[in-house]
This record gives C-alpha cells, structure tokens and sequence, in this order.
C-alpha cells in the first residue's frame, strides 16, 4: 500500500514537471502549441459572461440586504408613528391597519425577491465554477497531448537505432492523450455556446420578475401611503376646526379661530382691528393698520375668508363697510396677503403682529 501511494506520488510529480516544462518550452517558442481559434473565442464570451453573472449576483445581494435593512427602518419607523398618533385623533383604527398593510407589504416583497429572483439568479450563476474546471482540466490535457506529440516526434528522428517497442509505446501514449484532449474539447465545443446563448433567456426571465415585484411593490405601497395622507389631511382639517383644542393652552396647540356670531375678542385688551402694542406701524402701504405673519395654516370655511400657509404676510385692513366690523366678531381681521393680493377674514390668534 505505501508503494503503491509513494508510485502514485511520483507519478503525479512527474507529469506536473512535464507540463511545467511543455510550457517553458511553449512559452520560449521552441516547440509549437495546438492552437484553437473558435475555442478561444468561446473561452472569451465564457470569461465575460461569468464576470457579468458574479457582478450581478454581488450587487443584488447588496440589494436584498438593503431591502431588508429598509423594512426593518420601516416597520421600526411606522411603530412610532402608530404610539405617536393619539386614539381619539380621526382615523387612528385605519392609520393601524394601513401601517400593518406596508409591513406585509415590505415582507411579501422581500420573500419575492429571495425566492424568485436570488435563488434562479444563484443557480444560474453557479454554473460557472465548475465549467471552469472543466476548462481548466482541458487547458492541462491539451499541455499533456502537446507534450506527448512533441516527445514522440524526437523518438522518432533523434533515435540512432531504431527501438520499435518504445516507439510503439510512444505511439499509444500519444494516442491516449489525444483521445483524452479531444473528448474535453468536444464537449466544451457543444456546451460553452450553449451556455452563452442561455444569458439571453435567463436574464429576460430573472428581471422580468424583478421587475414586476418592483411595480406590484411600489404600486401596492403608493395606494397605501395614500390613504395613510388621507388619513393626516383629515387630521389636519378638524384640528383646523378645533377640534382637538383645550381650553387652556401652553401656545403649542394649534387655536380654535373664534365663530364670526360670538361674543367679541379682544387681544391684549385692544381690539385686534387697531394696532396691537407689538406692531409696527412705519413704512406701511396706505390703508394697510399693521402687518401679521401667519403662525399657523388656515384654511377657509366660508367664500369670504382668507386662507393662508404658515409664514405668510397679511396686511391688515379697514372692514369696507365700517358697520360689517361691528356686526362681526372681533376676533376676526381683514387682510390681504402680501404675495398674491387675496383678500378676506382671517381668525388674529392664528397670527402674531410684526
């Protein structure tokens, strides 16, 4: 047994040193090398089609990763929104139904793409390791063949007597290095154009569905955000309306404008259509009291109010008719905003002078 290792040993070592020196020999140009054109033009598609498979394989990974790290941010993201928003507020019930539907949403995306797309994309790619062996192994019998033609040939012309029996051997060894070459190469012939040619249908099949869980994904998703907005917009509006207003305030709730029927308001004891003690009555347009700035958004009710986004400049103005001021609430301005020129009633405490 140990013989019989130690002879397998030395076996092995010998035919590596003869192809190590095939090659020299090939390298120096002393001895020629068989040559294969229509293969190397199969090894270079081969060599370019697995670089495009190992880039794609690696950057989508990085992208199922990604997407995963994206649905946890979501689902964490989401939660506190859903502690955040108060029970009483409108849509509370539906704003915790539609948050649930974007992290279904998020995990039926992420099992698509691992499924549908990751795991073809893996066997596909997969493919390449052990074609290159067998490109590899063709590559060392084609040395093998090459060295064995070459060593025949000085058998046959540098022998001073002639040796029937090792040219014999001579001759079935290179035969059998032959056959060995050319069953490899043959089968390389057939299946590296057909593996080339299967890229097309592959990557047609694999981003189709790619895509396609993209679009069902940010379609589905789109749907939902939009009625999570709706759900924010009609928050918006009742706290507009005061809904959610207390009676006694901090200045971080948002005011309940004063109905245009009710007893007056005064602010900081002076009625709000003179000039309030902190405005700034210099440099004014004719007709124009004082200037406010808008500390809140407002939109109007009524066709003869005034609608405005936080920031906004009002100048205020004299009623037209001087008898409408006296029949109207106090608490209400009239104004026209500086950008555009509206004109109308707006509630003062959802502005402060300048």
């Amino acid at each position: 047994m140990a013989e019989s290792r130690g002879s397998l040993l030395a076996k092995s070592v010998q035919k590596h040193a003869g192809r190590a020196k095939e090659k020299i020999l090939q390298n120096l140009g002393k001895v020629d090398r068989t040559a294969d054109e229509i293969f190397d033009e199969h090894l270079q598609n081969f060599t370019r089609q697995q670089n495009a498979a190992n880039r794609i394989q690696k950057e989508f990974n990085n992208y199922i990763r990604c997407i995963r790290a994206a649905q946890a941010a979501s689902k964490s993201l989401l939660e506190a929104i859903g502690e955040t928003y108060e029970s009483q507020w409108t849509g509370h019930d539906l704003l915790y139904v539609q948050t649930q539907s974007v992290d279904m949403l998020w995990q039926d995306f992420s099992h698509k793409l691992a499924d549908q797309v990751l795991l073809p994309l893996n066997t596909y790619q997969s493919q390449f390791p052990e074609m290159r062996k067998k490109i590899d192994k063709r590559g060392r019998k084609l040395v093998d063949y090459d060295s064995q033609r070459h060593s025949f040939q000085a058998l046959q012309t540098n022998m001073k007597k002639r040796d029937d029996a090792k040219i014999a051997k001579g001759r079935e060894q290179l035969e059998e290095a032959k056959r060995t070459y050319e069953m490899l190469n043959s089968e390389l012939h057939d299946e590296l154009p057909a593996l080339y040619d299967s890229r097309i249908l592959f990557l047609v099949t694999n981003l189709q569905t790619l895509f396609n869980a993209e679009h069902v994904f940010h379609s589905e998703a789109a749907k939902v955000f939009g009625e999570l907005e709706a759900v924010v917009d009609k928050l918006a509006t009742d706290s507009q309306r005061g809904s959610y207003s207390v009676k006694k305030t901090n200045g971080s709730s948002l005011p309940r404008p004063s109905s245009k029927n009710s007893s007056p308001l005064i602010l900081n004891n002076i009625s709000p259509i003179t000039s309030p003690h902190r405005a700034s009555t210099e440099n004014l347009p004719p007709g124009v009291l004082y200037r406010v700035k808008a500390t809140y958004k407002y939109n109007r009710e009524d066709v003869d109010e005034l609608s405005f986004d936080v920031g906004e400049i009002i100048q205020v103005i004299e009623y037209d008719d001087p008898e409408e001021q006296v029949t109207q609430e106090e608490g209400w301005l009239m104004g026209l905003k500086e950008h555009t020129g509206d004109k109308g009633m707006f509630p003062a405490n959802f502005t402060r002078p300048l």
